[in-house]
């Protein structure tokens, strides 16, 4: 890479994407557990806390890629006091997330998680009128907190089941209290932050309507879990779709028993192109860095 030798350390479980798109650069990497020792660039998951006593361990490293769009996981102010750059990879991802949120409010209010067991465990015994009801979607309000790429994106999903959408972000929409007494379903697409860590606690929860759902599709901390748990068994609210978890993977207990609750295990951008794409943009970010080019996704 015009004369430049780098050592690239792309984590276990990157898509191969990735290293396609260094190769072509001219750049071998070697791909294993989260070792930054000796390192040029690092191409770095979710899940992977860097930190200042990680980041000074190598003290020539000039990116950290993160393969996802927030960066809860990096210690940005320890990044930038070392001068190495933090990207993201934002934007690919806003569709298959949007989608998927809204799959989890339609299989919460249709209750499809109790279906699919139900008939499973053999007691499907045929049609009756009170068999697995549940809540209308079509033409009910949406509230969505947080009105970024992804929940604009939700929201397009809303208008095509006629639904009223009303939207809470720090730069306008309605107040969180009225958003949460007004809505029918309330989806949270907010990034993680000391500001909106458990957002949304017991006066919160308790402010929704009893027939509300929640929906998570953003980070697991921004919810008071055992709060949400309390809510859910005492009727609060009407139930969750859940697709991240406050201390993830783990579980507060006594949310997995609830049969009103839909969970998923992070599947956001959970489909061959999109997690595809994000590796093919972490990649570019790196290639950019090291050819001393601006970082298409540079956070820090």
């Amino acid at each position: 890479m015009s004369g430049v030798s780098a050592r690239v350390r792309v984590r276990s479980g990157v898509p191969e994407a990735a290293l396609r798109v260094l190769a072509g650069a001219g750049l071998d990497a070697a791909v294993g557990p989260l070792e930054v020792a000796g390192c040029d660039a690092l191409l770095c998951l979710l899940t992977d806390r860097i930190d200042a006593e990680f980041l000074a361990r190598a003290p020539q490293l000039r990116i950290v890629a993160n393969m996802a769009v927030g960066t809860d996981n990096i210690d940005l102010a320890a990044a930038r006091a070392r001068g190495v750059a933090i990207s993201n990879t934002p934007d690919v991802l806003t569709d298959a997330t949007a989608d998927l949120a809204f799959a989890l409010l339609l299989a919460a209010a249709r209750r499809l998680a109790w279906a699919d067991r139900y008939v499973r465990g053999g007691g499907f015994d045929g049609w009756r009128p009170d068999l697995g009801v549940g809540l209308d979607v079509t033409g009910r309000t949406l509230g969505i907190v947080g009105y970024g790429r992804i929940g604009r994106a939700v929201a397009e999903r809303a208008r095509g089941f006629r639904m009223e959408v009303i939207w809470h972000a720090r730069g306008g929409g309605v107040p969180l209290d009225e958003l949460l007494g007004r809505s029918d379903f309330v989806s949270l697409h907010v990034p993680l932050s000391s500001d909106t860590r458990h957002l949304i606690g017991e006066r919160e929860l308790r402010r929704m309507r009893p027939h509300a759902l929640l929906v998570n599709t953003a980070r697991g901390p921004i919810v008071d879990e055992a709060a949400l748990v309390r809510a859910l068994r005492e009727g609060w609210i009407a139930g969750a779709g859940l697709d991240v978890f406050e201390r993830e993977p783990a579980l507060t207990p006594g949310l997995a028993d609830l049969p009103q609750v839909v969970l998923a295990p992070h599947l956001g951008s959970a489909t061959t192109a999109t997690r595809d794409r994000m590796a093919e943009l972490a990649a570019r970010n790196i290639v950019a860095a090291l050819r001393g080019e601006p970082i298409p996704n540079r956070v820090v």
